[in-house]
């Protein structure tokens, strides 16, 4: 590439982050203006779910220094590490990260408390004695305004998010310290599996480009602690195995992540999105693809399973929009959301994920536009090495448009998408070299300035 076609292309760059923020200041403005006019959109930070509050805590000096390394010495030790010592030390690197964010409010506000309020996950477990009793129930508690009805959370998800944590009870691990610690560990598998995942599709070198990205994500301030981080990690690790499947023809490996994509789906409703991700992956398996079928059958054993024991999905779904329109999402308006919500990504993907998202964009269209034979079309779906970088962020981009125009994520996406947006930086490797490491501080500085500003709400 020239180095004016280069310096072109980084403009352009420049240019869509730069409309991304625009978008952004547009949504805070509009959102205030609701709320002096009396229409609030129900977010005290809006578009973000969060109370504008600066401060620091004891996990701002660990925050920083892992912000520091990774922006500083990361891009050289992902280039010559050995892949498998790289894993461990990138995940190693991902719960510190994790960790410290969440240490910016401290222990109790940070981690031990975001899951044990009433609204949580863990104020439900003491009452869940007879688990079997629990999933053939469950629905005839999903819906609000009765004596027995499911706290917030629990309500808005399928039993299998309820029953992570009924589990962590019974093997002795009760409270809000090992519930957080869970979701966080989980979570930060993700910075192993999307750039893992990358590697099996599209070559070792692209993937050494993702992992530092992967790491520092912006989207870690929500994953610390939520439960959205925790289905993150677990779907990102049955993507992963789903490809290691297709790639190498591994029966276990695909059979596997099959089965932990479909127990994503009782984390959460919206977890069938994840389908346009794993069908990027069969595509860019080539060779192996039917092990896809183990997948299928992977998925249909958790379907068999939790069918078997009463709880019935379809009849939960429709329950569950039900009870979604018995709160505050009657209040807050689609028209605003549907777009506030896209430039929320600005902040839960980072800016990164912006340019990732441009180029991935204009790489798909040539692709697509390159197309002249039934040779070329076989050809696109044989899943060349180079198509992962484009094909899997536009896959997530596919499962954000379809959650944002259902209408049921109006507000709260920095954290109920985090099974998408960390997909984005699949793409890094299409970040020009020169520019990379810019684009890696701009990552962590979003993270640091959201946590230190905003006390987020979950």
């Amino acid at each position: 590439m020239s180095t004016a076609l280069r310096r072109d292309t980084a403009r352009a760059d420049v240019i869509a982050v730069l409309v991304a923020v625009g978008l952004f200041a547009v949504a805070a403005v509009v959102g205030g203006a609701l709320y002096l006019l009396g229409r609030p959109v129900y977010a005290s930070a809006a578009p973000l779910y969060a109370h504008w509050r600066p401060h620091i805590g004891p996990g701002t000096p660990l925050a920083v220094a892992v912000a520091v390394l990774v922006c500083w010495r990361g891009p050289a030790l992902t280039a010559r590490l050995p892949w498998r010592r790289l894993l461990v030390s990138s995940y190693a690197a991902a719960v510190a990260w994790t960790l410290s964010l969440a240490l910016i409010d401290g222990w109790q506000r940070g981690v031990a408390g975001r899951l044990a309020t009433r609204h949580e996950y863990l104020h439900e477990v003491p009452g869940v004695t007879d688990i079997p009793a629990m999933l053939s129930t469950f629905t005839t508690r999903i819906l609000d305004f009765q004596p027995d009805s499911w706290t917030t959370h629990v309500s808005g998800h399928p039993p299998g998010a309820l029953l992570v944590f009924v589990w962590l009870d019974r093997i002795g691990l009760s409270g809000g310290g090992w519930a957080g610690a869970l979701c966080i560990l989980t979570a930060a598998l993700t910075a192993v599996a999307v750039p893992h995942t990358v590697r099996l599709l599209g070559g070792d070198d692209a993937a050494r480009v993702v992992l530092p990205f992967a790491v520092v994500f912006p989207g870690a301030v929500w994953a610390g602690v939520s439960a959205d981080g925790l289905f993150a990690g677990v779907t990102a690790t049955g993507v992963a195995l789903l490809a290691h499947g297709v790639t190498r023809g591994s029966a276990v490996g695909a059979f596997v992540g099959g089965a932990l994509l479909g127990f994503g789906c009782y984390l959460s409703y919206g977890l069938v999105l994840m389908v346009p991700i794993a069908v990027a992956v069969v595509i860019l398996g080539r060779r192996h693809r039917s092990a896809a079928w183990w997948a299928l059958g992977g998925a249909a054993l958790v379907v068999g399973a939790f069918t078997a024991a009463g709880f019935d999905w379809l009849a939960g779904y429709h329950l569950v929009i039900e009870r979604y329109y018995q709160g505050l999402a009657s209040r807050r308006a689609y028209g605003y959301w549907v777009w506030a919500n896209l430039a929320l990504l600005l902040v839960a993907a980072g800016p990164a994920a912006v340019v990732v998202l441009r180029r991935a964009t204009v790489a798909g269209w040539q692709a697509v536009a390159s197309l002249r034979s039934r040779a070329d079309v076989i050809g696109l779906l044989d899943g060349r090495p180079g198509y992962a970088a484009w094909l899997l962020p536009l896959a997530a981009a596919a499962a954000i448009v379809a959650a944002d125009l259902s209408g049921y994520s109006k507000a709260e996406v920095e954290r109920i998408w985090l099974p998408f947006t960390g997909w984005l930086m699949a793409g890094a490797a299409l970040i020009p070299g020169p520019g990379r490491r810019t684009w890696l501080i701009a990552q962590a500085v979003v993270a640091l300035a959201v946590n230190h500003l905003l006390l987020t709400a979950w």
